[in-house]
């Protein structure tokens, strides 16, 4: 309780060590989180997403920085690819986030994926809640850039932002249906590059098939964010977007269907563990494996097996 009163008044070694037990789910991290929900729902969450190289940690630097300028207290949360052999990860999203990286309204975070797919880590979600009960009013969540299956962040940002750059081959490859529906903000950086302009153009183009079910107008916005060049203009449109979230009541319909999917994946999360543990009565993972492979049985008729473990919970 003392680490999470230090946490709530802003401690950013608190945060920190909240984000670490909880991370590596440390005994009471559950309670821990109950305890904390009750002082969350305030911040504003911005997601990046987009492909490798597209400058997305540059860009998020530069509008951390003009939040900070504007008096908002922000938390910046960058993921991480983690290697599938070792679980490890560089972690080195902060190495270009010089502009904020430093500022006592800012607090970085890196994580590793550690297995979570769709650009996320498994623990984002609950990261988030710790860094806006400590008081960020915004939080920024930078995916890994794995490329057209990276749409998870739009169930969790309040505004998802898609970063682009010109020069990645197949203009549409770039810009499939997955990311174009869930991009709210359309962002080619490093427009100083030739052919940034028919990168716009071929959006554009995909927007006016693809429009919204709202009321919204998705802008796409040149950038070239290493010189802060259209990083006002994108910082006005998010502010432009928040507002017509609030206007409209769209926000709360947002949190609210984010409140049950995470439900369900908190649900599923502890369905797959009840049922991982309860193994040992049929038999291990390893033992349903070698059956399988052996073509003694296959693997349909093992979850038939496993689903009575669940049904008796």
């Amino acid at each position: 309780m003392e680490l999470i009163q230090e946490a709530l008044k802003g401690s950013e070694r608190a945060i920190a060590r909240l984000i670490t037990m909880v991370e590596n789910e440390m005994p009471s991290w559950r309670e821990t989180m109950r305890t904390i929900y009750a002082h969350t729902g305030k911040a504003y969450l911005l997601g990046f997403t987009g492909p490798t190289g597209s400058g997305k940690s540059t860009l998020v630097d530069r509008v951390a920085h003009l939040l900070c300028t504007n008096g908002y207290s922000v938390g910046i949360v960058a993921i991480d690819p983690s290697s599938p052999f070792t679980g490890g990860a560089l972690l080195g999203d902060r190495i270009r986030m010089r502009e904020v990286v430093t500022h006592e309204n800012v607090f970085i975070r890196s994580l590793g994926t550690r297995g979570g797919l769709g650009g996320l880590s498994q623990a984002t979600s609950d990261v988030i809640k710790i860094l806006d009960a400590a008081g960020k009013e915004f939080i920024l969540i930078e995916t890994i850039g794995i490329g057209q299956d990276e749409v998870e962040i739009a169930q969790i940002a309040d505004t998802s932002i898609v970063v682009s750059v010109p020069g990645l081959g197949d203009d549409i490859q770039t810009i499939k249906a997955g990311i174009m529906e869930i991009g709210e903000i359309f962002v080619v950086n490093k427009a100083d590059r030739e052919g940034a302009d028919h990168v716009v153009t071929m959006i554009k183009a995909m927007l006016d098939v693809h429009p919204l079910s709202d009321a919204w107008q998705q802008p796409v916005i040149k950038t070239v964010a290493t010189e802060n060049g259209g990083v006002d203009e994108l910082y006005e449109n998010i502010m432009l977007h928040r507002k017509y979230l609030l206007k409209s009541d769209l926000l709360a319909v947002k949190r609210k269907e984010r409140i049950g999917r995470e439900i369900t994946r908190l649900l599923e999360r502890r369905i797959a563990q009840y049922v991982h543990n309860q193994m040992k009565e049929i038999g291990s993972l390893e033992d349903l494996v070698e059956e399988v492979t052996r073509r003694e049985t296959d693997p349909y008729s093992c979850v038939d097996r496993l689903l009575p473990l669940v049904e008796k919970k």
